[in-house]
Parts: structure tokens; sequence; C-alpha cells
């Protein structure tokens, strides 16, 4: 566990595996922290240089509590990887992460060796639904909003056979901080990545998966028709979290990203 200062704030990180791997960082979806990824990574730790963090206002992260872009959520890792000394990674973002490493790719390209964007978009959620989602947080806090996004987040199949682990999951939801959750959702609500995923040209793989409520395979389509070379692959029996549903399976299609852009 490190701690890590970057833009201002500071980083709560690991950093895992040879210092002579290639390296492979990983960044969470909103209202979540860096744990979400534990069973996807263990195989991989042997091989590879898997950096983990909690971006800023969430987990054990601390920066300004103030209004924040994705520009800034992006700087945050940029500082983070800088102070690291990785050079180009292998990044994969999930939901606000997607968004994060796409920008990060924008301004950074000497950081992005390739992509896999896990269930996320170039453009996610309307302001109508970001507008609700906000509102109703600033009311009732995040427990307001609990059990709905764990539907959002997983399958039926998950929620009924697993209710101790969405105990679990709600629990680090409801406990993230509010003020950072809500910047989030701001910095989400304004972002538009269109023109920017038009540009990418770094291997990348967009995952999702097939049963995804928050960011749909639609959305995951669009989104892999947008950047150059993308390759698709849909997740059978996932929703918006694939890594905690179906991590075997995550992590196959990201080792096989990884082989073809070692190949």
């Amino acid at each position: 566990m490190h701690f890590v200062p970057t833009n201002g704030g500071i980083a709560h990180c690991a950093d895992q595996g040879p210092r002579s791997g290639r390296p492979l960082v990983f960044i969470n979806s909103l209202g979540t922290d860096f744990r979400i990824w534990d069973e996807l990574i263990e195989p991989l730790v042997g091989q590879w240089r898997v950096i983990r963090y909690d971006k800023r206002g969430h987990g054990l992260s601390s920066h300004p509590a103030a209004a924040a872009s994705i520009a800034d959520f992006a700087a945050d890792l940029a500082g983070l990887l800088d102070h690291l000394r990785t050079g180009p990674a292998t990044i994969v973002g999930l939901s606000i992460g997607g968004l994060i490493a796409q920008e990060l790719y924008r301004l950074r390209r000497d950081l992005v060796a390739s992509l896999v964007l896990n269930d996320t978009g170039h453009k996610i959620g309307s302001n109508e639904f970001w507008k609700g989602r906000i509102e109703t947080v600033e009311r009732g806090g995040i427990a307001a909003i609990a059990d709905g996004v764990m539907e959002r987040w997983f399958t039926e199949d998950y929620r009924r056979r697993y209710p101790e682990m969405i105990a679990g999951w709600k629990a680090m939801l409801s406990r993230t901080p509010k003020d950072g959750y809500l910047a989030a959702c701001r910095a989400i609500r304004d972002a538009d990545l269109t023109e920017g995923a038009k540009q990418i040209r770094v291997p990348t793989t967009v995952l999702v998966g097939d049963q995804d409520l928050s960011t749909p395979p639609d959305l995951a389509r669009e989104l892999a028709g947008l950047v150059p070379g993308a390759r698709l692959e849909i997740i059978a029996g996932a929703g918006h979290l694939p890594c905690i549903e179906k991590p075997a399976a995550t992590r196959a299609l990201i080792e096989a990203h990884l082989k073809q852009v070692s190949s």
C-alpha cells in the first residue's frame, strides 16, 4: 500500500509484481475502490507490474473537495504514473475509469501503450439521468441510491446467489465520501469524449457485460466503432462489474489483449 502525492492531492495505490514486468494499470468505477480488482489480478502479478489506485474522492485517496473534470482525474493518474516511473502502460478502465483512460491518452500519449475499455463509453448517461442522481444523493446521501445501484451493477442471478457479497459491495458504495461521489458524477455528466475516441491510435479492446444496465452493450458497440481498429468482446452473464461477477472470463480477455499487444 502506497500513498503518492499527485496533482495537488494524495493517491492511494498498490504496485505489485516485478518492476521489470510491463505495467498494467487498473482504474475503478464510480462508487468503488481498487478492491474490485482483487480476484481478477491475482494470477497477473507474477508476470506483469500491476498498479491499482483509488481515484480522487474514493477509497483512501484524498484531493481538495472541489469540482473536477475528467481531465483532472486523468491528470491525477498521469502524476501517479510519473511518480512510479512506469513509462507506457496498458490502461484498464472500468466505467468512469474508461473515460479517464481515454482522456489520459489525449493528454499524455506517452503513458499509454494500449487500452482495455471496460463497461464504459465515449459519453455515459444523459444530463437528465445525472441531474436526478445528483439531486437524490444531495438530499438523501448515497444510501438513498444504494439498492438501485446494486441492481444496475449486478445481474439478478448474482444478487440472488450471493446476498452476502451484495451486502459487502453495498457497504463499499455507501461509505464512499459523498463529496467525492458527487464530483465524479458531475465529471461524467460533463464528459463527451466522442471526438477523442476517434483519435485513439493504440491497440484497444472494448469489454462489456451482456446484462450491463449502466453502460449497455449498444454503447460499447458504439465506442468500439469510434476507435479505429478496436475489438469488442461481450462477457456472458455479467452486469456492469464483470471483474467481480466473471473475473476469470474478464481476465482471459485482458490476457488475450496483452498477448496481442506483445506480438
